[in-house]
């Protein structure tokens, strides 16, 4: 039978409130799936996810499971975080954090962790759901890190103290978390629960830990996790081959093809595998008891992931989506027109978003300083995965100064002042957003006169036989949908920025919850982000 369940904090419940606020200010989108997979309250439940960006995947975490499925969650952080008077630090003791410890923070050896395990199996038998990032770091490299037995070790341990109660459970709810780009102003995140592992010792015996050799079935379990995990986020061993996938993908599903969030991380997933599987000549699933490929087979995989590549590199330093080389060569007249519209569109909006800047600018210079400094503490692999930590609670520090520093100043018209501040704020976002895209489209424009006809006629024509190998791959190997600008308008659920439509489409444009998206790559800047950190 369930239990109650810890009391939410009062703390628990202003900190959950204030982020998902300041998270949904940051990411343009945050679209959860899977909701109900999630055990209900007073059921004993383990959460874990990929770690690739610090603080912000356990604040994700916290603000995307509904206050109504599970009252709180439970989180887990590196002791080193703790005691420092600072605001992270008192957000995360005030949640209720336990800190832990880890070995590489502790060179003396009294990384102990004994009394920590005790209380999180004492929370977890109070029917309260704990978080854990079995990865055991967070990481900016885009392949998931080894993970690491924690967490099976802890399921063994709680089963085995409750092994003579019958009606015991426990449950492991895996989520993955992809970020479209994880540091970057008005990006996207989709956030997927996964159908949860239940144990009890009625039912998985071989995770009692009697004599302590249950080691394969922790070894297993472990695996299972991990297999889960990745099977929903975008895990690949380098960066070129992340822009490549996503690239295969907007080739296969072009711009403005409808499509959510999860159908089109989980196609840039597919042409990821596709690419792996092909260096290390394994079947497309990774699996390696099934018949693996031809060396044909592979050659053609790597060709086709070279070719892919010289092509992405020449639209980069064109700094032209692959969109404008699918369509045909449009006379010069159209080009200037539409860069009329786009420019005078786009002059119109940063004209009425100019009163609400003054309001933003101390926020953006004071995230800007912050996170220049930061850059400079340490290499990309040791930094880049806390900028969106930095970002948040500095952006949340300043916008709340400015916000109340302006209905002061206002006196005695703060009650007004004090409503129409975080509105005029949010609308320029808004109108900025906008703004920013149609400048954007107006320079691609412009870089398509500078490019020439001659040229683009020979970008198009590469462009068809790319295209061609693309959906091959994707229908004969991948087994994807042959008509994806169809199908994908036809199924799947309704969610944030998707629309279904010319009407809808059109009318979501000026909504004033956000803008809509036809680009799942877009940001809040004036150029297309395609590259990526060099390997190290």
């Amino acid at each position: 039978m369930p239990t109650p369940g810890t009391p939410t904090p009062y703390s628990y419940i202003l900190i959950r409130l204030l982020f998902r606020f300041v998270l949904k200010i940051f990411y343009g989108s945050i679209v959860v799936e899977g909701t109900n997979n999630i055990p209900k309250t007073g059921r004993p439940c383990i959460v874990c996810a990929n770690h690739s960006n610090s603080l912000t995947d356990a604040l994700l975490l916290v603000t995307s499971i509904p206050p109504k499925d599970r009252n709180m969650l439970r989180l887990t952080a590196k002791a080193t975080q703790f005691g420092h008077r600072t605001f992270t630090s008192w957000l995360i003791e005030s949640a209720g954090t336990v800190p832990i410890r880890r070995k590489k923070d502790y060179a003396d050896g009294s990384a102990d962790n004994t009394q920590v395990m005790e209380k999180l199996m004492e929370t977890l038998e109070l029917g309260d759901a704990i978080c854990l990032f079995p990865e055991g770091m967070s990481r900016y490299h885009p392949t998931i890190a080894p993970l690491k037995t924690g967490v099976a070790r802890i399921i063994s341990d709680v089963l085995t103290r409750n092994r003579n109660n019958p009606d015991f459970e426990i449950s492991l709810l895996n989520c993955s978390v992809t970020y479209m780009h994880r540091q970057h102003f008005r990006s996207d995140v989709l956030v997927t629960f996964h159908p949860p592992m239940t144990f009890s010792p009625k039912t998985h015996p071989e995770l009692l830990d009697a004599s302590g050799t249950n080691y394969d079935a922790i070894r297993s379990l472990t695996a299972q996790m991990h297999d889960q995990i990745s099977s929903g986020t975008i895990d690949s061993p380098s960066w070129d081959l992340v822009r490549v996938g996503k690239l295969a993908a907007r080739i296969y599903a072009p711009l403005g093809t409808r499509m959510t969030l999860g159908d089109h991380v989980r196609v840039v997933r597919a042409f990821l595998e596709a690419f792996k599987a092909a260096e290390d000549n394994h079947d497309v699933d990774g699996d390696h008891h099934e018949e693996e490929k031809t060396p044909a087979e592979a050659a053609e995989f790597a060709q086709l992931r070279l070719d892919l590549m010289t092509y992405g590199d020449q639209l980069a330093r064109w700094g032209i989506k692959d969109d404008r080389i699918r369509r045909r060569t449009l006379p010069r007249y159209i080009i200037l027109s539409r860069m009329l519209v786009r420019f005078t569109w786009a002059l119109c909006l940063f004209s009425i978003s100019l009163p609400g800047l003054v309001l933003w600018i101390p926020v953006f210079l004071t995230t800007f300083y912050a996170v220049h400094n930061f850059k400079k503490s340490g290499p990309i692999f040791d930094t880049w995965d806390e900028i969106a930590q930095y970002k948040l609670i500095y952006g949340l520090m300043s916008g709340l100064a400015v916000w109340f520093g302006v209905s002061i100043v206002t006196f005695p018209f703060t009650v007004l002042t004090f409503l129409l501040v975080p509105a005029l704020m949010w609308m320029t976002l808004r109108w900025l957003e906008d703004a920013v895209s149609a400048f954007r489209a107006f320079t691609a424009l412009v870089r398509l006169l500078l490019v020439g006809k001659p040229t683009l006629r020979s970008m198009h024509e590469r462009r068809e036989g790319l295209h061609a190998r693309v959906m091959r791959l994707a229908v004969q190997t991948l087994g994807l949908p042959d008509d994806p600008e169809s199908y994908f308008a036809r199924h799947g659920g309704r969610e944030k920025g998707r629309v279904r439509g010319r009407w809808e489409s059109g009318a979501r444009y000026f909504s004033i919850k956000r803008r809509r998206k036809r680009d799942w790559n877009e940001t809040l800047r004036l150029y297309d982000i395609v590259d990526y950190p060099k390997e190290e």
